[in-house]
């Protein structure tokens, strides 16, 4: 950091609103916190109105899916019917209200979908994460390792702590997707379309009390759907009510570079399929399905372009750097602490943007067209290619977090310097 740099005034801060829009981060409506409706803290047999009775709202969302139907559920109330007398506000929030019978609850909910909305929803921002991109790309193996890493190492370099945002999500993940990968060195399957993933949720969470969570909604979509309209229509309205978005690209996506990489090192190693989307159909397909309702036929959601599986680019390398130069930078773990590298950013940037132009031109040109605010990196969430669904080496994940923090860094959680 150069002795300017120290005087340099910092952007004042915005005036904070009253409130915040709600995203719920469960099926990504948004709404303002006046929309929401409450589950009641008590039944009566007595009382239609409060007796234990199916959710339907909740059970259509359950259902799409495959989780089993809920009955006997509170009653689901709504400000309307109570007087303001009895609502309960904090920092102009509405967070409760007293029915008919005097008894309190402050179980909010959301209003499409009744699913129980976070404590924090409405006084801070709905800043929700989006991973997106083409079948085979390995979201699931990445968001498994970027969790693991933000939860291990990131968080504490962050002063914050990475937590799921409750108990069964905390389950679900450590049994279905940490332990599998990271204990027994199995590939985790890919996603099934008929088979949707509920959202793992998790909270960025800092100790100074003055920054706000910031909400980790991991959507398991399977990556199919990436390329069909009618479900991405159905499943993909996570994305346009993010904050920020991890695009992912498989290099083997990339025809050019497919090639290159079975010359070099044969089909034997890694993992090969028959059929890859081109990188540029997802961004069309979701620039059909919400770019080009925004301002100027484009979004200004940050977009981290994400490299996947890296190790494999290690066919690639020469001393020319055709393609990738031997000392990249890509192949050596970064870890950002208490501030974003601005120096180390704009290099790896560079250098992938160089990659992506020269074996994607037609990718790279419509991310410029689409997008307003990108960056590209390179990532290896294993750091190795693993043969016949099994790991050969323990997970040594390479860069996996750089693009989140990025994102911290585009939504002033987190400051950035130069070195």
């Amino acid at each position: 950091m150069g002795i300017f740099d120290l005087f340099k005034k910092k952007p004042e801060a915005k005036a904070r609103p009253l409130f915040y829009d709600i995203v719920c981060p469960y099926c990504f409506s948004k709404f303002t916190p006046d929309e929401v409706v409450f589950r009641a803290a008590h039944s009566r047999e007595d009382d239609e109105d409060y007796a234990l009775g199916e959710d339907e709202e909740l059970n259509k969302y359950r259902e799409r899916f495959g989780l089993d139907s809920v009955h006997d559920m509170e009653a689901v109330l709504h400000p309307v019917d109570v007087p303001e007398e009895h609502r309960v506000y904090s920092d102009h929030v509405l967070i409760g209200i007293n029915d008919r019978y005097g008894e309190l609850t402050r179980r909010r909910l959301c209003p499409k979908c009744h699913n129980e909305l976070p404590v924090t929803a409405g006084k801070v921002p709905s800043n929700i994460i989006s991973i997106i991109g083409a079948s085979q790309v390995g979201k699931s193996v990445y968001m498994t390792s970027l969790i693991h890493t933000l939860q291990n190492t990131t968080a504490d370099h962050f002063n914050a702590a990475c937590m799921p945002l409750n108990a069964e999500i905390s389950r679900k993940f450590r049994t279905y997707y940490e332990e599998p990968l990271f204990e027994r060195g199995d590939l985790l399957a890919s996603t099934q379309k008929e088979k949707m993933q509920e959202p793992f949720i998790f909270q960025f969470v800092f100790k100074d009390d003055s920054k706000p969570p910031l909400t980790l909604v991991f959507f398991d979509v399977a990556g199919e759907g990436m390329v069909e309209q009618d479900y991405l229509g159905l499943h993909g309205q996570h994305i346009k009510n993010s904050a920020g978005i991890l695009l992912m690209v498989d290099p083997l996506q990339i025809r050019s570079i497919r090639e290159k990489i079975r010359m070099n090192i044969g089909d034997k190693p890694g993992e090969w399929v028959s059929q890859y989307d081109e990188p540029r159909d997802v961004v069309l397909t979701m620039f059909g399905d919400f770019i080009a309702y925004q301002e100027n036929n484009k979004t200004d959601i940050p977009t981290a372009v994400v490299l996947t599986k890296s190790d494999m680019l290690h066919s690639l390398k020469d001393e020319d750097g055709e393609y990738i130069k031997s000392n990249s930078n890509i192949f050596n773990n970064m870890v950002h602490r208490n501030y974003f590298n601005l120096t180390e950013f704009e290099n790896i940037d560079g250098e992938i943007r160089r990659f992506i132009e020269k074996v994607d031109r037609p990718f790279k040109g419509t991310m410029d067209v689409y997008f307003k605010d990108t960056a590209y990196y390179a990532v290896s969430a294993l750091g190795s290619n693993p043969v016949d669904q099994k790991l050969q080496t323990v997970v040594s994940p390479i860069r996996v977090d750089e693009p989140f923090i990025w994102l911290l860094y585009k939504l002033n959680f987190i400051e950035g310097r130069r070195e």
